[in-house]
């Protein structure tokens, strides 16, 4: 994204590193500052990728759409029913776990995040501007509408990307206690 963006890049790395604090660092990319903007869609990159990524596998792959439909409608017996056949869809288990290892990783680190609240700032002052002076009934009729689908369409991302670590909460924990158990090593 910062190549697009016209921002200068350092040193990168796709190789997992252990961090002093205890943390693990995925991978990385040094990038130049810039100005708010560019830094903020920088920053939303992993968020912006990852969340595509989830849509076109929990969708078209994994068919999650109707799930999460029958679930908001409190329709069980539906949801029930289709959870119990996604095991039968063709290349199930990989399009599982790359939901799972996406949406696991997909969140930007604290560096990535450092514009977003000057932009977010800004943003909110320019619709104060706006409403004061007097677009706030212009914005309601045509901004409001579009705004809603996209954060309707972003909570559903998110929604589905949840569903996935909730159905795999039980199982991971099981598995680490018994690793644990087994090797004697803890990994928080």
């Amino acid at each position: 994204m910062a190549k697009i963006l016209f921002v200068p890049t350092g040193k990168f790395s796709l190789i997992p590193q252990s961090m002093p604090n205890g943390t693990l660092r995925l991978g990385y990319v040094e990038v130049s500052k810039a100005d708010i903007l560019r830094d903020s869609i920088i920053g939303m990159a992993p968020l912006i990728a990852g969340g595509l990524f989830i849509s076109y596998a929990a969708i078209y792959k994994l068919n999650l759409l109707p799930l999460w439909d029958a679930l908001r409608a409190a329709d069980f017996g539906t949801f029930w029913t289709g959870l119990a056949m996604l095991p039968s869809l063709p290349d199930f288990p990989l399009w599982f776990y790359l939901t799972f290892a996406v949406s696991s990783t997909m969140l930007p680190s604290a560096s990535d995040r450092n514009a977003w609240l000057p932009l977010a700032g800004t943003i909110t002052l320019l619709v104060a501007i706006a409403i004061f002076s007097g677009a706030g009934e212009w914005m309601l009729g045509n901004l409001a509408p579009p705004l809603d689908r996209f954060f309707q369409s972003v909570a559903t991302i998110f929604g589905l990307s949840a569903a996935v670590h909730g159905l795999l909460v039980l199982p991971l924990m099981l598995i680490h206690k018994g690793v644990t158990r087994i090797t004697g090593l803890d990994i928080q």
